[in-house]
C-alpha cells in the first residue's frame, strides 16, 4: 500500500491569500467602471514577516510577470532598502501588500491609473491582522500612507515624507516610514528634496538591517 505523501495543511493567511488571488470584486462588483482587463491580483507575504511594503499598485510589467516590483522601480526600491533581491523576495521576512492588488489600467497620458478601490475595504484589514509580526510598514505613496497613518499623514506627499522622524516616534506596533513612489517619475522630486537621499535614505538602511537581523 502505497502511503499518501504528507502535505502542510494550509494556514490562514494561505487560505487568505488563495481568496484574494482569485479574487474578481473589481470586475464582477465594481465600484464604478469594471476594471478594464482580467484581475491578476499580486500579494506576497507570512506569518512570520517582520517588514511590510505597503506599495500602491500593480504596473504593466509586474501585471504582465505576477510578482511585485519586477522593474526599475523595485531596482531602486532595493537600493533605498540595502538589501538585495533574494532578501527583497523572502516572504518569511518581507511582505509586499500594495493597497491595489490588481494593475489598474492607464489613464489618457499613459500613467498608471489610481489602486482600485475595492481591495482596501475588502482585504485590507484581514491581510494586516493575518501578519502579526510586522514590525515596520514602509508606506509607498501617498495611498498607502494615507491608510496606515491616518489623521498622521500630511495634506500631500512632500508634506508626509518630510515628516519622517515624527511619524516613526508617533507609530508603534508596527513603526510606519512614509516613502515617495520609487518610480523614474519622482527622479525630479528627489532632486528636489536632498534630505531625502542624504537623511531618510540611511535611515531606513538602518532600520531594515535591524529589523532583518532580529532572530526569530
Amino acid at each position: 500500500m502505497v502511503k499518501p505523501s504528507l502535505k502542510p495543511l494550509p494556514t490562514e493567511l494561505d487560505e487568505l491569500f488563495a481568496d484574494i488571488r482569485a479574487c474578481r470584486i473589481c470586475v464582477d462588483h465594481p465600484i464604478r467602471a469594471p476594471l478594464p482587463h482580467a484581475p491578476r491580483p499580486v500579494i506576497r507575504g507570512s506569518a512570520t514577516a517582520r517588514i511590510l511594503i505597503a506599495g500602491q499598485a500593480p504596473g504593466t510589467r509586474v501585471h504582465a510577470s505576477g510578482t511585485p516590483f519586477t522593474d526599475p522601480s523595485g531596482d531602486r526600491l532595493r537600493a533605498w532598502m540595502g538589501i538585495d533581491e533574494a532578501t527583497f523576495y523572502d516572504e518569511s521576512r518581507i511582505a509586499i501588500v500594495p493597497m491595489g492588488f490588481c494593475f489598474p489600467g492607464l489613464d489618457a497620458k499613459g500613467g498608471d491609473l489610481p489602486p482600485r478601490r475595492e481591495c482596501v475595504p475588502a482585504w485590507r484589514d484581514a491581510v494586516m491582522a493575518s501578519m502579526p509580526e510586522v514590525e515596520l510598514v514602509l508606506a509607498v505613496g501617498l495611498y498607502a500612507q494615507q491608510w496606515h497613518l491616518g489623521k498622521r499623514a500630511g495634506a500631500g506627499l512632500t508634506e508626509t515624507v518630510a515628516d519622517w522622524r515624527s511619524i516613526l516616534e508617533a507609530t508603534s506596533a508596527p513603526q510606519v516610514l512614509p516613502l515617495p513612489h520609487p518610480s523614474w517619475r519622482n527622479s525630479g522630486w528627489i532632486k528636489r528634496n536632498p534630505w531625502f537621499e542624504d537623511e531618510l535614505i540611511p535611515a531606513l538602511q538602518g532600520l531594515v538591517a535591524d529589523h532583518l537581523r532580529r532572530p526569530d
